[in-house]
Order: structure tokens, then sequence, then C-alpha cells
């Protein structure tokens, strides 16, 4: 029976709770001003309008006319060696130019030179053929054992071509048959390309300086 009571109880006071909550004046917190009076409302320069950006999704200029279209022609300078050299061309020549793009190839370039005894029949003929370059002075060499050019006789690389041509020289006198192969690697290089004013064509040397090696080439326009 106490129980009951007790639970009829707690069931009034949360009912009377409920309806005090719901039914009570509501009291709003007075709203402060952004700013003192008489002090300017600070702007962040975010939320500043700038000139012309009711027009962003509009052209800077008018776009060209068919004739414009037919007077211009398309070049390409490079090759520029990495994208940050690449990116500073086309941000010195895209206010002078009307269209201008980039891409990427590839170019090979040579990294050294290696000079060696072709690759024998077997190990023994390998290690039978630095034992007579031994015999004969010659000190840096080393037997291949493994892999794609397993049992050649390296001679040595060389970045220089000319010191290369010479080792390989040397060890011909002393009778054998060295060769001589250009060691290369496939890397990116990057392009400019861009459309101007056959009549009025820019300048761009004077524009790009850091790059004295570029070469330039007629493209098709785009």
């Amino acid at each position: 029976m106490l129980a009951r009571a007790l639970f009829l109880l707690l069931l009034a006071m949360n009912i009377g709770a409920v309806g005090w909550l719901y039914f009570a004046p509501q009291t709003h917190a007075p709203a402060f001003a952004a700013s003192d009076p008489g002090v300017k409302r600070l702007v962040l320069l975010s939320e500043r309008e700038r000139p012309g950006e009711a027009n962003a999704a509009e052209l800077a200029a008018a776009p060209e006319s068919a004739a414009d279209l037919r007077n211009d022609t398309c070049v390409s300078i490079g090759p520029f060696p990495t994208q940050a050299d690449m990116r500073s061309a086309l941000n010195a020549l895209t206010p002078a130019v009307a269209r201008i793009q980039y891409r990427e190839a590839h170019a090979t370039e040579t990294r050294g030179y290696w000079v060696f005894l072709p690759a024998l029949a077997s190990r023994e003929q390998a290690l039978a053929a630095a034992r007579q370059l031994s015999s004969k002075g010659v000190r840096d060499y080393y037997v291949v054992t493994a892999g794609d050019q397993q049992n050649t006789i390296s001679l040595g690389l060389f970045h220089d071509q000319t010191n290369a041509e010479k080792r390989r020289n040397e060890i011909a006198q002393l009778g054998f048959h060295p060769e001589m192969v250009a060691r290369t690697e496939e890397l990116p290089v990057y392009w400019v390309d861009f459309a101007q004013d056959s009549h009025n064509p820019v300048n761009w040397r004077s524009r790009v300086t850091s790059q004295p090696d570029l070469r330039q080439q007629t493209v098709q326009c785009f």
C-alpha cells in the first residue's frame, strides 16, 4: 500500500513539473548589439564585396572573334624539367597570350655509360676472362653472377662519354672486345602551349628568363 502511494505521489509530481514547464511564461534573453553605439562594425575580408565579384562567372574580356582566331598561331615552348618551372612560365605568359595550356611528355635522358665485356657462355669462362684481365694489370672489373647480365664482366660506369670511350679503348688494346652502351632513363618533362596573334607574336623569352635552353616549336591551335 505504501509503495502504491509513493508511486502515485511521484507520478503527480512529474505531471505537475511537465505542466509548469509547458505553461510557464517564456523569457527571452536580451539581444546585444554586434558593436557599441557609434563604433563601425567590423567586416571580414571574405565578406567584403570585391569589384566584379557579381560577374565572376563572366569572361574578363570579350571572346575572340572568328577573324581573331584565323590570325592566331600556336607555339609550344619547353621542355621544362619540373612542374614548378612550368607553372612559373605559365604564370608569366598568361597575361600576354590569348589562350594557354600545359602538357606532360616523356624524354629519354642519358644517365651515363657502361663499359663491359659481353656475357660469356658459362661462369667458368667469365672467371677465366677475369683472370686474364687481372694478369694484364686490370683491377677495376666485376663479374656479374646473376640477373639479365649474368656472366658479363663490368669494366666501369662513367658519367662522361669521353672517359667511357677511353676505358673501352684501353681494354681493347689488351686484346679484348669491350662494348659501351648508354644508360638511359625515361623522365617526365613539361611543355607550355599558347596562342598568339601572328601579326604581333609574344616575346616569350623576355618573360621566361630562368630557362635559357628552352625550344620553341609550332603546334596545332587549340
